[in-house]
């Protein structure tokens, strides 16, 4: 296990450390430790891809995707399991068939769809998009976590007055929260870190989220590898943490949503 941790953190370790350095020091020697700290770095990829901004896009992207994308598939996966039947069973069929579906074959017809109905380099489509694309894999999770909740806790507060809403809201929603938790850190990272959908959907300055601002610093004739590992660490900071804070619900949610059922 250590040396499988090692290994998996040793790009991580590139890209800060070359974060610090000069030019020179990243082509010459990219593993050593910086001569001095170069926290000019990050400075220049503040200003330079208006960090400020696009942070603010993928915290609203990713925030409004993930939540979209919980509440729409567990009320779905509620309906489906507490109604079991050919339909029922045939409208999860679909929806986990598209999993199969390579992402690239649906790319210019996306593109196209997206244009037609004028959500294209829009924040809010995009956003649809993504809601489109993460709820199958969640409606699979959470229709597997929701077999294993006995039914009768539902009726107990159906006895008690409890409408549909209050039932899901207040008793099942707050037994899904293993699930649940793994769902967000599984599409979090995703969406967080996603290069190739907003790159075909947003073109505008403004709308831009982090990897796609960072790639300016890439280019087919040059490579600006110090900024580049600055912007880089500064975009995976947010989400470390966040996965950090939440990971110890990963293991239990996806074994229990596993299994059960």
């Amino acid at each position: 296990m250590l040396a499988f941790g090692l290994l998996f953190f040793f790009p991580l370790y590139l890209t800060i450390i070359n974060g610090f350095k000069t030019y020179n020091e990243v082509v010459t020697s990219t593993t050593r430790l910086p001569e001095v700290f170069q926290f000019q770095n990050f400075t220049a990829v503040w200003n330079q891809i208006n960090f400020p901004g696009v942070f603010m896009n993928s915290i609203i992207i990713t925030v409004v995707s993930v939540a979209g994308i919980l509440l729409i598939s567990s009320m779905a996966a509620y309906q489906l399991v507490r109604h079991p039947g050919r339909t029922s069973q045939i409208i999860f069929l679909v929806i986990l068939s598209s999993l199969i579906i390579p992402f690239q074959t649906m790319m210019i017809p996306l593109v196209k769809v997206a244009k037609d109905l004028n959500i294209i380099n829009t924040i809010h489509g995009i956003i649809i998009m993504y809601w489109g694309f993460g709820i199958p894999l969640a409606l699979f999770l959470y229709h597997g976590f929701i077999k294993a909740v006995p039914k009768e806790l539902e009726e107990a507060a159906s006895i008690d007055g409890s409408g549909p809403a209050g039932i899901f809201f207040r008793i099942l929603l707050p037994l899904l929260k293993p699930i649940t938790s793994t769902i967000a850190i599984l599409h979090s990272l995703w969406i967080w870190n996603d290069f190739l959908l907003p790159l075909i959907t947003l073109s505008s300055v403004e709308n831009k989220t982090i990897p796609l601002a960072a790639s300016v610093y890439f280019g087919q004739y040059t490579n600006e590898w110090h900024l580049a590992m600055a912007a880089l660490t500064l975009a995976i900071l947010p989400i470390m943490l966040f996965f950090l804070f939440m990971q110890r619900y990963i293991i239990q949610g996806i074994t229990a949503g596993a299994v059960k059922g």
